[in-house]
């Protein structure tokens, strides 16, 4: 639902400006009279309430970009604003049922959705890596620091998680284990975090993830010894001590040892990534798959020597 990328100004081909009489919005567009209240719970059923904030936020602050049928600025500010702003304002046009009109606005200024090619994605990921094991270098500087998150980092490493998926599972492993119900979450048989049985968590529009496995161990140390987080404590906890946030690099690591264990199939169903492929999408079936934890078990024991190293 959420159109997250940025866009930036195809200056090869420049055109003439539109003028506002032939642009789609106007005062006719009635955004004096936008429901904000009821815009932001609409943007809760696909997102996370602390999210949905943010693009209101957004959406307030820059929707008369829409009013005047200009969206020149956009293309002068930093790719992260920029980004952001432009989640806020197609998802407001998709709330007021203005999104076929927002999508000739931005053709009709020649805007992009990426600021930067495939290529020069895979160039920044090759040239940032100096040393293989910095990202674990950098989990222990902050278990380090912070021996109340290593539960939480661990349970990253271990199965690639995005951050909100993790903290998400953390507290529900202690919500569940004081409950005397962490059975309907973990499975013990498979060494399994079952997150499809719990989609008000873990199945959100763009980001969804299905099964973690996770050693035993782990689960009960995150049960018996844990305490509740929160995504935005957990930033700032670790920033306070002057650490730069690389949980994405987690992900990135996780999923490149995996690669060593696991078809490509497999790698993207863990990590949530079900893609439009007939085969992901109508066929693939990660029970059918017997030796998939023996495989796993493998890629999870080189990532926990990695982490004792």
């Amino acid at each position: 639902m959420v159109d997250r990328a940025g866009f930036e100004p195809a200056t090869s081909r420049v055109q003439e400006k539109p003028t506002v009489s032939s642009l789609p919005f106007g005062k006719e567009a009635g955004f004096e009279a936008v429901d904000w209240e009821k815009f932001e719970n609409w943007l809760k059923q696909a997102h996370t309430p602390r999210f949905s904030r943010d693009i209101v936020i957004y959406a307030k602050r820059y929707f008369s970009y829409l009013q005047r049928g200009d969206l020149s600025e956009i293309g002068l500010m930093s790719h992260g604003k920029r980004r952001m702003i432009m989640t806020a304002l197609s998802n407001l046009s998709k709330f007021l049922g203005r999104y076929e009109d927002w999508k000739r606005l931005v053709h009709a200024y020649q805007l992009k959705w990426s600021d930067r090619s495939k290529d020069e994605i895979i160039i920044e990921r090759l040239t940032k890596v100096k040393d293989v094991d910095d990202v674990f270098n950098w989990i222990r500087q902050v278990k380090a620091v912070r021996p109340d998150f290593s539960g939480l980092l661990d349970l990253m490493a271990y199965t690639g998680m995005r951050l909100l998926e993790a903290v998400n599972s953390y507290n529900l492993i202690i919500q569940l284990h004081r409950e005397g119900r962490l059975n309907e979450y973990y499975n013990e048989e498979t060494e399994a975090l079952e997150h499809y049985k719990f989609k008000d968590l873990f199945l959100r529009k763009s980001k969804k993830s299905f099964v973690s496995f996770v050693p035993k161990s782990l689960v009960l140390r995150i049960a018996e010894n844990g305490k509740p987080l929160n995504k935005h404590g957990v930033c700032t906890g670790i920033q306070r001590y002057g650490l730069p946030l690389r949980f994405g690099d987690i992900r990135e690591v996780h999923n490149t040892i995996m690669s060593k264990y696991l078809s490509e199939s497999e790698v993207n169903f863990l990590a949530g990534r079900i893609g439009s492929s007939v085969f992901m999408s109508n066929y693939f079936n990660i029970k059918w798959i017997t030796d998939l934890k023996e495989r796993m078990s493998k890629g999870i024991a080189e990532i926990q020597s990695k982490l004792s190293a």
